[in-house]
């Protein structure tokens, strides 16, 4: 195990949609090749959603970059090198340097630290809504006492995650206040 001291960010293209198959060959090489102390970490910077499916509340990760992954990596190391360049679904570095040796060039530390602090903060913020309403909007009450009604959205509380529905109820138009997660787009 050599002491390694050039490790450096770096952006990896991928294509989009299969970055995580991409990052699972990418660790599968790394330990086969016995290339951890080269490329100790590979990222995929994401955030958790949720969204409404037939009244159900699912969450999932989406990317933030889609199309890109990051890794921590020595590239002084020609064998680390020839190995990301060699895995199916990369492209390539996202930039490398002018001349002749067209090495990848490192992110500088303030991207880094601007990416990796939204990464260490998925954990923290609340889940975001990816599927967000509006006004106007035919929306299907999925729960509460209005559950199996239809209404359209009138006024959107972005801050409470709250909406006003009117909902036909006996044939007359009737205000109703529903969260979001009450409700379903149509």
């Amino acid at each position: 195990m050599a002491e390694v001291s050039n490790l450096n960010w770096y952006v990896i293209r991928a294509i989009s949609g299969q970055e995580k198959k991409v990052k699972g060959y990418l660790e599968t090489e790394i330990l086969r090749q016995k290339l951890t102390d080269y490329i100790p970490q590979v990222l995929i910077p994401s955030e958790k959603v949720y969204e409404m499916r037939n009244g159900k509340k699912r969450v999932r990760e989406r990317s933030f970059y889609p199309g890109y992954i990051i890794v921590y990596a020595d590239l002084s190391n020609g064998e680390a090198l020839h190995l990301i360049n060699n895995i199916p679904g990369v492209l390539g570095f996202l930039s490398y340097s002018e001349g002749t040796t067209k090495k990848p060039i490192p992110l500088r530390q303030s991207e880094v630290n601007r990416m990796l602090g939204t990464v260490d903060s998925v954990d923290t913020t609340e889940e975001k809504l990816e599927t967000p309403f509006i006004v106007g909007e035919t929306v299907k009450v999925m729960d509460g006492p209005f559950s199996g009604f239809t209404g359209t959205v009138e006024e959107i509380f972005e801050e409470k995650k709250k909406l006003n529905v009117t909902v036909k109820i006996f044939g007359r138009n009737t205000p109703v206040e529903l969260h979001y997660n009450q409700v379903e787009k149509q």
